[in-house]
């Protein structure tokens, strides 16, 4: 489902204009941004704007965070919020579901778990050492908020995320945390997942998206790019275009190179 239809950008003030993102050739040339299936892609050489207008997407709705701060309150976002506030959303249907995604937030989300998963261990110890000669039902009762909780990152998540591999650990994330209904912004998904763990991330999408969700996407993975019937929007020399998968210069460089890998190899 198409949950959102349109992005329209309004004039920028004077005292914006000149200043980071502001500057970025893509926005300055931005006006609308239409979507059109399910599942759309940014992509585009790094520094074209597709991961700053991801992002401006994220604070604009005000998406929820996996593995960060807050979109609210994000430090790194602060030039990003003001970018946001021209930016006026369309809906078919509005949702609050979903959640905003960049590769590197996954590591420390990973990380962070497991050292959550340690300090409600390590208070369940506490507590054996502390309630020692106490009454059995005392010391259950002091134990069970640490046990609930930890049966609860168990149930969604099984083993600790970070005993995975990275990209076992970003699949199990990613359907563990899926609504149905929802929208989901990913930067760069596929800097966790091997060729095979991308088709199978794909296999994922294509199944949510039959649950009514949708997705924006910004990669440089031709598997990724390959989904059937997705938008593609091409960041190029300041411009945003839709293009078909087999015009991307990232499909047709990694066939020519996938083909004759020596013929590019001799010239290093």
């Amino acid at each position: 489902m198409i949950h959102l239809k349109s992005i329209t950008v309004r004039e920028f003030a004077s005292q914006d204009e000149g200043t980071f993102p502001f500057d970025l050739e893509i926005v300055k040339s931005l006006r609308e941004i239409q979507f059109t299936a399910p599942v759309t892609f940014l992509v585009g050489e790094n520094g074209s704007g597709k991961s700053t207008v991801l992002e401006t997407i994220a604070c604009a709705i005000e998406s929820i965070t996996v593995g960060a701060e807050s979109v609210k309150t994000d430090k790194t976002l602060v030039q990003i919020r003001k970018l946001a506030q021209y930016f006026r959303l369309s809906w078919t249907k509005r949702t609050r579901k979903g959640f905003f995604l960049r590769a590197e937030d996954f590591f420390g989300y990973a990380k962070s778990m497991r050292q959550t998963r340690e300090e409600l261990e390590q208070d369940l110890s506490d507590v054996d050492r502390d309630y020692k000669g106490r009454s059995k039902y005392a010391a259950d009762l002091a134990r069970s908020a640490y046990q609930s909780q930890l049966a609860a990152m168990q149930n969604r998540y099984g083993k600790d995320l970070d005993n995975y591999s990275h990209g076992e650990s970003f699949l199990t994330l990613f359907q563990a945390r899926f609504i149905p209904g929802g929208l989901y912004l990913l930067d760069e998904p596929e800097a966790a997942l091997s060729p095979m763990r991308q088709l199978t991330f794909l296999s994922a999408v294509k199944q949510m998206a039959r649950e009514d969700a949708q997705f924006i996407i910004a990669t440089h993975s031709p598997i990724i790019l390959a989904f059937p019937d997705a938008q593609i929007l091409h960041f190029h020399e300041g411009k945003l275009k839709e293009v078909k998968y087999d015009g991307l210069e990232h499909v047709q460089l990694t066939k020519d190179f996938l083909n004759n890998p020596e013929s590019f190899l001799r010239h290093l």
